[in-house]
């Protein structure tokens, strides 16, 4: 007997064109034996989403921790014979700084980290799936007792994840390969012939989950593509050391490495093309050519399944300092108008941010960050090196990801959190720019080639994409719709009579894809049809629920 909650591949599917539905079953409790990120993300690398969460205080644990939950419940769903094995190894790497035991309450440092309550509701969304806690890798270079300090050992105990706090504190010194770290050779390496990653980071038969932190830093933002910096083994992972440093490893450094990228920075500078590249000095634009360039060999052979910005709240000024601190410069006056220190705080932003292409993430993790990212020349040195065909934010497809639907939206619709930097300050040429700023001038998009347009579809049309449950009396179908224009939009959902049942979508949506829910749990089986109508388009087409 077929589940009737099951969307077949009925030959009225084929016949009318239609993308065949995902097979799937009723409960996330599957025997399936593979899951998989939802396949809307999976279909949709270009795009980034936006899931909004509804925290009122950052120390509110139970709701970050629920939030956590329905973000692992929507996106991580059960899967067919060509998804990620069930028993499949999966290393996380969560974002942690290194923090003196007792120096500063936890509300006072908590925002220099992935949100530990939401990380484990992420955990326990993935293990309704059917994986086994063991198989959570979390690895992170060594962090003295910062695991303890925030509260990670007990939610790893709670979750049953395996971590590991025991690294020796150099490659050097004691780590063994295969236990303790891999090799990975760097073929295309600028800086770097090879890197020792954690093990078990990047090893074949691994599905590499990216759990970043929403915070300032000297590169800008440090969000998912700084954060696999934490993967490598001391001293590798010191990618932020001086410019004219070989982080006294010159046996795995590319032959003359730190001539060609300097050449390469004075070309930048030359061209005048990428802002702020041009200040002088060791902290200066030869700094970030040199962080760049060796964060981009990591990064060019590491492959992430999941890029995700924890954003429920950010953290501006130095993330690295330990806790609070002055902003140089910025003083305020308290309610008896005396004279204040101002220090780095944490704002509620209450996104998560996240997506499939880890720079084109970062990008839209920038905007929201108050940046405008044509300003880094991170960004630009992707694009060179053929590893990103994006910069422009206004060309990536942004979805808004609530309740498990997804509706594409305009970067107007978002609210941004202004969060300051120390990224190269414009203090030289007669400037005189704080030294805690932001990096939101306008930028010129249209000269930077290689940066590619979103594709709208020619037509409108529909078709089940997935169809899951998060309990088994509340299943509900997937349906994906395209649009050629933007304009009022009407899904309908009728049955044989032709009566509507349903009305998934009824309202306006920017031309694209997106995705829409329909309930099934009280629908009969039987032949239904849906009536998709955008302005003076209309397409139909049948979906058959089987009993």
């Amino acid at each position: 007997m077929v589940n009737r909650r099951e969307f077949l591949k009925a030959s009225a599917l084929g016949a009318l064109g239609l993308t065949p539905a995902v097979k799937s079953l009723a409960s996330r409790r599957q025997t399936s034996g593979y899951f998989t990120v939802h396949p809307f993300i999976e279909n949709h690398p270009e795009a980034v989403f936006i899931m909004p969460t509804r925290i009122d205080n950052k120390m509110n644990s139970p709701a970050k921790r629920e939030s956590g939950l329905a973000f692992g419940r929507s996106v991580f769903v059960p899967g067919d014979e060509s998804g990620i094995p069930l028993v499949q190894s999966i290393p996380v790497k969560i974002n942690l700084k290194t923090t003196g035991a007792g120096m500063f309450p936890l509300e006072d440092i908590l925002g220099t980290v992935s949100d530990p309550c939401f990380v484990e509701g992420i955990f326990e969304g993935m293990k309704e799936l059917g994986i086994s806690a063991k198989q959570l890798h979390v690895r992170e270079n060594p962090r003295g007792n910062s695991f303890e300090i925030y509260g990670l050992v007990d939610m790893f105990d709670r979750v049953g994840a395996d971590f590991r706090n025991d690294f020796k504190g150099n490659l050097f010194k004691g780590m063994t390969e295969g236990k303790d770290y891999n090799w990975v050779e760097v073929p295309d390496g600028r800086w770097f012939k090879k890197l020792p990653q954690l093990e078990p980071i990047n090893p074949p038969g691994t599905w590499l989950l990216n759990i970043a932190k929403f915070k300032a830093h000297g590169m800008g933002l440090t969000l998912c593509c700084k954060n696999l910096q934490g993967m490598l083994t001391n001293p590798f992972c010191t990618l932020c050391s001086p410019p004219d440093s070989d982080m006294k490893l010159p046996q795995y450094l590319q032959h003359g490495a730190i001539d060609f990228i300097r050449s390469e920075y004075e070309r930048h500078a030359a061209e005048r093309i990428i802002p702020r590249w041009d200040k002088p000095g060791k902290r200066g634009g030869i700094w970030q050519e040199v962080w760049s360039q060796r964060t981009l060999d990591n990064l060019s052979v590491t492959h992430c399944g999941l890029n995700i910005i924890e954003g429920i709240y950010g953290r501006d000024g130095d993330c690295g300092n330990n806790g609070p601190h002055p902003f140089e410069g910025k003083v305020e006056v308290d309610e008896k108008g005396r004279p204040k220190v101002v220090t780095a705080k944490d704002f509620l932003s209450n996104y998560i941010i996240f997506g499939k292409d880890i720079f084109r993430t970062d990008i839209i993790g920038h905007w929201l960050g108050g940046y405008e990212p044509g300003n880094f020349g991170f960004f630009h040195n992707a694009i060179e090196r053929g590893m990103s065909d994006a910069l422009d934010p206004r060309k990536i497809p942004i979805y808004l990801w609530e309740d498990g639907s997804a509706t594409l939206i305009g970067l107007e619709r978002l609210k941004r959190t202004p969060l300051l930097t120390y990224y190269l300050q414009k203090d030289y040429n007669g400037h005189n720019e704080p030294k805690y700023h932001m990096v939101d001038e306008p930028f010129d998009y249209s000269q930077v080639s290689g940066t590619s347009e979103t594709v709208r579809p020619e037509k409108p049309d529909a078709f089940v994409l997935y169809q899951q449950s998060v309990d088994p009396s509340n299943p509900y179908a997937s349906i994906e719709y395209r649009l050629p224009v933007s304009g009022f939009t009407r899904l309908e959902i009728r049955n044989a009579r032709g009566e509507i049942i349903d009305v998934p979508v009824d309202g306006y949506r920017e031309s694209g894809s997106h995705m829409a829910l329909w309930n099934t749990g009280d629908t009969a089986p039987g032949s239904y049809t849906y009536r998709l109508r955008i302005n003076a388009f209309e397409t139909t087409g049948k979906v058959l629920l089987l009993g």
